[in-house]
C-alpha cells in the first residue's frame, strides 16, 4: 500500500504557513532545560536508567507528549511511548525518537533532541488540526548508554524483540540488579516479550541527533545526512606482569605490565590513524595498587576499535591482537583480552537518505553526507525497519558526552522545519 504525497498535503493543508519554527526553535530548547533539571546530582547532568531523576524525566515526556495530543503508553522496559494517530489506521507508523538517559556528566541535547523536537512539531501540527495519513510514534527510548548496569540500549532492544535476558541479573554499584530496579518500579521484568513491535507495523525509523563531532561546525553546516552507523568492537585487557622494586630492578630484567600496555596503546593509535575512517580508543588505563616506587605488577586498558565498514574494523582488531600477542610476549607479561561488545555497522536506507537530503535542499541547507562513529538506537531499530539519522551541528568544538555540550535555537528550529517537511513529504512504501 503506497500513500502519495499529494494525499499528505490534503491531510496537512501548507504544512509551513501557520508555524512559527523560530519560536519553535526556542520551545525545543526550553524543553532541554526543564528536561535537564531532573538531573541525579545538582548541577552535574547524570540520569540514569530507573533511578529517581529518571522515572522524573520519564513523567515530564509522557506530559508533554499528552499535551500535544499524543495517547501514551510505557512498555515493560519503562520505554515512553507517544502515538499521533493517523487517518488511515491500516497504515504502518512513521516512527521517531531517541533516549533520555545520560552518561555521567554529560550534557542537555545527547538522546533528548531527538524526542524534544518530535514533541514539539506533533504540539504544532495538533494545534493546527493537521494529521498525516499514518501515525507518527515518537518513542523516548529508557536507556542507551549502558551506564548503570553495564548494558546499553535496553529500550531499543526491548523494542525489536532482541533483549538479553542475562543482563537482568547485572548490578549497578550498590548490588541491586536491573531485575530488582524493574520491580521496584512496577515495571514487570516477565512481560519484556510484549514490548516487542512487529516490523510490519513500522515503515521507517527516522532519530534526530546532535552531531557529537565537529564536522558540521567545521563545514558552517546545521544539519547533516547520516550514511552510516559505525561497528564497533571493544574489550577489556588485563596485564599481568611482575611487580618489583622501582630501584633495584634493571631495565632489561623487567616484566612492567603497565609499559606493555602503554605500547599496545600507542600501537592502536598508529595502526587506526593509518587507515581512513578507522578509529581506536584506549578509555581507561588503570594500575591496580600502583605506587610511584613500584614497577606496575598489573594493568588495564580497554580497546574500542570503530569504522563504518565492517571489513576495515576486523582486520585493524585482527592485527591489535596480533601485536598484543607480539608485545607481551616480548615483556614477559601475560595478556588476558576479554570482548565486552560487538556491533556490525548498519547503513542508512538510502530512499531515507535522498528523503531527508530534498528536505534540507527545500529549505536552502546543503544536504551534507556523514557517518556516525558513535552508536545509536537506530542502529538496533534496524532488525525491524528501514532506518535514518539526521544530525544536527554541536558547537563548542562539537564536544559531547560532556557538560559543555551545546547547540543552537536556530538549528533546532532547521531541524524542526525539515523534520516536517520529511514527514510531510513521506509516503508509506510497498512491503514486497
Amino acid at each position: 500500500m503506497t500513500m502519495n504525497t499529494e494525499d499528505n498535503v490534503d491531510a496537512l493543508g501548507s504544512q509551513d504557513q501557520d508555524i512559527d519554527y523560530t519560536l519553535l526553535g526556542h520551545d525545543i530548547m526550553q524543553r532541554a532545560e526543564v528536561l535537564a533539571q531532573h538531573t541525579e546530582q545538582a548541577g552535574m547532568m547524570t540520569r540514569t536508567y530507573l533511578t529517581a531523576a529518571h522515572v522524573a524525566a520519564a513523567a515530564q515526556i509522557e506530559a508533554w507528549m499528552q499535551d500535544a495530543g499524543m495517547t501514551v503508553r510505557r512498555d515493560a522496559t519503562g520505554n515512553v511511548i507517544g502515538r499521533y494517530e493517523g487517518t488511515d489506521q491500516h497504515l504502518p507508523m512513521l516512527m521517531t525518537g531517541s533516549h533520555f538517559d545520560t552518561v555521567r556528566n554529560g550534557g542537555k541535547y545527547d538522546g533528548p533532541l531527538g524526542i524534544l523536537l518530535p514533541i514539539a512539531c506533533i504540539d504544532a501540527w495538533n494545534k493546527l488540526g493537521r494529521r498525516f495519513p499514518f501515525p507518527v510514534e515518537v518513542v523516548a527510548f529508557c536507556e542507551e548508554e549502558g551506564v548503570r548496569f553495564k548494558a546499553p540500549l535496553l529500550g531499543s532492544r526491548a523494542i525489536t524483540g532482541t533483549f538479553d535476558y542475562a543482563v537482568l541479573d547485572n548490578q549497578d554499584s550498590d548490588g541491586m540488579t536491573m531485575r530488582e530496579a524493574m520491580t521496584a518500579e512496577g515495571l514487570d521484568p516477565e512481560s519484556l516479550p510484549s514490548a516487542a513491535m512487529p516490523s510490519d507495523s513500522v515503515a521507517a525509523y527516522l532519530e534526530i541527533h546532535i552531531e557529537q563531532g565537529p564536522v558540521l561546525l567545521e563545514e558552517n553546516l546545521a544539519l547533516g545526512v547520516v550514511t552510516a552507523i559505525s561497528g564497533s568492537t571493544r574489550f577489556i585487557l588485563e596485564l599481568e606482569g611482575l611487580a618489583g622494586h622501582a630501584g633495584t630492578v634493571p631495565m632489561s630484567s623487567r616484566h612492567d605490565a603497565a609499559m606493555a600496555g602503554a605500547e599496545i596503546a600507542l600501537y592502536i593509535e598508529r595502526r587506526c590513524t593509518a587507515a581512513a575512517g578507522l578509529v581506536g580508543t584506549v578509555g581507561q588505563f588503570n594500575v591496580p595498587n600502583g605506587a610511584g616506587n613500584v614497577i606496575p605488577g598489573k594493568a588495564v586498558i580497554s580497546i574500542d576499535i570503530r569504522a563504518g565498514d565492517d571489513a576495515l574494523r576486523i582486520e585493524a582488531v585482527d592485527d591489535i591482537q596480533t601485536e598484543i600477542t607480539r608485545i607481551t610476549t616480548r615483556r614477559g607479561v601475560r595478556p588476558h583480552l576479554i570482548k565486552t561488545y560487538e556491533a556490525a555497522s548498519v547503513a542508512c536506507a538510502d530512499w531515507l537518505q535522498a528523503r531527508l537530503a530534498e528536505s534540507m535542499q527545500r529549505h536552502g541547507c546543503p544536504p551534507l553526507s556523514l557517518p556516525s562513529g558513535a552508536g545509536h538506537d537506530a542502529m538496533i531499530i534496524a532488525d525491524i525497519a528501514p532506518v535514518a539519522m539526521l544530525f544536527v551541528r554541536c558547537g563548542n568544538g562539537g564536544i559531547s558526552h560532556h557538560p559543555r555540550e551545546t547547540m543552537t535555537a536556530e538549528d533546532a528550529a532547521m531541524a524542526a522545519q525539515v523534520f516536517a517537511d520529511f514527514a510531510e513529504n513521506f509516503s508509506v512504501p510497498d512491503r514486497q
